[in-house]
């Protein structure tokens, strides 16, 4: 099968597609494979069985991201207590939604109690904490879903980091999402200790 995104406005939109009635049928094998079939596109699928095209990002989304995982990285180095994924990581939630979110790290404690076989395939667990970096192509509305969705299933912190409005949507379980218009700084403690993102950096 091959799928072709459109192009709106200058810029691909994700595809849906309602595969209710066949991926409910199948393994997450199965859906791994399906994956590994089509290396040209980034899928995901809703708890729903909605399969989502993910298209591919532009320039500007590209340095971003790159600058994103650079940051989180030079972090990393210095603080061993878990482990980082990029956004072709593929993560099997506990609602049975396959999410990809563009920066994502998990406790050791979380990673080490996965087998050899689940952390070598898309490993069943929902990150402590993730990120999504907003596209000119993603609806808002979606990823602020998609964020909600890995707190409800276990995630401790998540940052939706939309450049066009300089904003960042901070989540946390239990609490309301904290909005916070052009910072210079996201800080992300206690969960991740001495980590401190310089939004310059992202925004331009």
């Amino acid at each position: 099968m091959q799928i072709e995104t459109a192009l709106i406005d200058n810029y691909f939109l994700p595809i849906v597609l309602d595969f209710r009635d066949v991926l409910e049928k199948i393994s997450d094998d199965e859906f791994e494979n399906f994956c590994r079939h089509n290396p040209d596109v980034e899928i995901e699928l809703t708890k729903e069985g909605e399969l989502i095209i993910m298209p591919p990002t532009g320039g500007e989304t590209g340095i971003r991201n790159f600058s994103l995982i650079f940051e989180f990285g030079k972090w990393l180095e210095k603080n061993r207590h878990g482990v980082a994924f990029d956004s072709s990581t593929v993560f099997v939630l506990p609602n049975g939604a396959k999410r990809s979110p563009d920066l994502a790290w998990a406790k050791n404690e979380k990673w080490n109690a996965l087998s050899a076989e689940e952390r070598r395939k898309f490993p069943p667990l929902c990150p402590d904490f993730v990120v999504e970096l907003r596209s000119p192509s993603d609806s808002l509305v979606n990823l602020q879903n998609k964020m909600q969705e890995y707190i409800e299933n276990g995630a401790s912190l998540g940052w939706l980091i939309d450049p066009a409005a300089q904003s960042v949507y901070v989540y946390r379980p239990n609490v309301e999402t904290e909005i916070m218009e052009n910072p210079e700084s996201v800080n992300g403690e206690p969960l991740l200790v001495n980590f401190s993102l310089e939004m310059k950096k992202i925004w331009s």
